[in-house]
């Protein structure tokens, strides 16, 4: 067996281990009885453990070097290549954590996540708060651990945005703040679009599900390959390309929820249905940090791919076009008044929001600002576990001028601090960003892609986003993957261009 062979068959045996996390994950996010909650979180923790002490071993990094050796004088985008320089890199920040601290964590996890349930469901943050207390202990513990020079995010970032920093965010913020208000005040000075039909009939969540899988199927979501399950906070998790599953949940009181859910989770699933074969089971289909079978290059390109689908697609004029027939078909009583250019408008219209998850395009970036900055403060010690949900309000009432009634709709409603990503909801905007810059490209780069479009066919962008993203899992850095498919380092540019473009046509400037 070559040095190569030997380091990827190793790999191999820790992507397994991970692709078991991620399936006790999925079991006890959609149906594990509730009282196995604490034991899940020892054999999570155990499993974790296992892969953690695989990864960070010393004959680990003995087959790195060995690897390396053999590898030298190939070319620099080959995978073998990139697979031993992405461990490498990953190697070097996993060893600097305690395997104590990481089945901590993910035994914490499972507890965490549960209590969060139960929290928001009865409205009860003090609950939750001594949970959410070691959560956050637990991340500081890391970030010291990894080690930073300017602020402990810095530290957290290099699990899911890789080459980002806090003041990198600050000033993308500032530009999108900046950006984004104008569209935000032209919207409101407009009467709100009528939207009776989605919040004063019922739509039975059975009819939801098919009309939202036939959708998933035209984009390409291989149901082979793939199913959708029920859950308390949508996801998608994959346990290799060949087995890539997503869950919503549904409001009978309000369709789009689980409409737009479902292709938000779908363009997460084509990202990892779309990896190369070639790579399955190896550094570049791994998270080798948070332990996590995953083939995306890091959280926001993930993203970009849910936001592109959800959004660019899924909500723009000529999708609705499209495919406002069959959706009527499926609810010919509760849309029989209704045409698609009402439903496109009613889908599209901007109000400040308490609900992250429902927000509009205009006013979501706003919703991730207040978290990340939320997050900074918890972790260099300016905001309290007891303070946060008065600081959580005063941030809603600042930023879009609304102030939650009570903490289910406030600082409880979002699962991802209790399941310790603390450093991941800027890739939310990040996506929003990398998908208008990735979509743009691709209209520029393959002319088929818009008259397809018109016609509802979306295999040549999907082809497209395969052959320049999908494919490459982690061989490349979230830079210099955008650069080789766009040319261009990330700018907010073609998401400005993309927003204005669409909401100058909602909202004319008046006069």
């Amino acid at each position: 067996m070559s040095a190569y062979d030997e380091f990827n068959t190793h790999i191999g045996k820790i992507n397994d281990l991970c692709c078991v996390l991620n399936l006790l994950t999925w079991d006890a996010r959609t149906q594990m009885p509730e009282e196995g909650t604490v034991t899940r979180g020892h054999q999570i923790s155990t499993v974790a453990g296992i892969a953690q002490e695989m990864f960070t071993n010393p004959k680990t990094l003995q087959m790195i070097e060995a690897a390396e050796k053999e590898v030298k004088g190939e070319p620099e985008d080959s995978y073998r290549v990139r697979a031993v320089r992405y461990a490498r890199e990953h190697y070097e920040v996993a060893r600097k954590i305690p395997v104590s601290l990481v089945t901590e964590l993910n035994e914490l996890k499972m507890i965490s996540q549960t209590v969060w349930i139960e929290a928001r469901k009865n409205d009860d943050f003090q609950s939750f708060a001594p949970y959410l207390e070691k959560m956050v202990k637990l991340q500081r513990g890391i970030a010291e651990g990894v080690g930073y020079s300017d602020h402990p995010y810095d530290a957290l970032l290099v699990r899911y945005e890789p080459g980002m920093t806090a003041k990198r965010l600050k000033a993308l913020f500032a530009e999108l703040k900046a950006g984004l208000t104008p569209i935000l005040e032209r919207a409101k000075a407009y009467p709100e679009a009528r939207h009776d039909f989605l919040t004063e009939r019922l739509y039975p969540a059975d009819r939801q599900k098919a009309f939202a899988t036939d959708i998933s199927r035209k984009f390409g979501y291989d149901f082979k390959r793939g199913k959708v399950d029920l859950t308390v906070h949508p996801f998608e998790i994959s346990f290799t390309r060949q087995d890539v599953r997503i869950t919503t949940r549904y409001d009978e009181k309000y369709a789009p929820q689980a409409l737009f859910g479902l292709f938000h989770e779908t363009g997460h699933a084509l990202y990892e249905q779309g990896a190369n074969p070639a790579i399955t089971r190896t550094a570049l289909a791994t998270d080798l940090l948070d332990l996590y079978a995953v083939a995306g290059t890091s959280y926001g390109f993930h993203e970009a791919q849910s936001r592109m689908w959800e959004n660019l697609v899924g909500r723009s004029q000529v999708f609705w076009n499209n495919h406002f027939p069959l959706l009527q078909s499926y609810f010919p009583d509760q849309l029989k008044d209704v045409d698609a250019e009402q439903f496109y408008r009613a889908v599209n219209r901007v109000k400040p929001s308490l609900i992250r998850t429902e927000s509009d395009e205009v006013t979501y970036n706003f919703h991730i600002m207040i978290r990340v900055e939320i997050e900074m403060g918890l972790l260099d010690g300016s905001i309290s576990i007891k303070e946060l949900p008065e600081v959580w309000n005063a941030k809603y009432q600042e930023y879009l001028g609304v102030t939650p009634p009570n903490n289910r709709l406030g600082v409880l409603q979002d699962i991802h601090w209790s399941s310790g990503l603390f450093g991941s909801f800027c890739s939310y905007t990040l996506g929003n960003v990398v998908s208008a810059q990735l979509y743009e490209a691709a209209l520029k780069q393959n002319l088929e892609i818009e008259p397809a479009l018109a016609k509802g066919e979306y295999q040549p962008l999907l082809d497209w986003l395969t052959e320049n993203v999908y494919r490459h899992g982690h061989a490349f850095l979230p830079d210099e993957l955008l650069r080789r498919s766009t040319g261009s380092s990330l700018t907010v540019e073609p998401y400005f261009r993309y927003l204005n473009h669409k909401y100058e046509q909602l909202f004319p400037p008046k006069g």
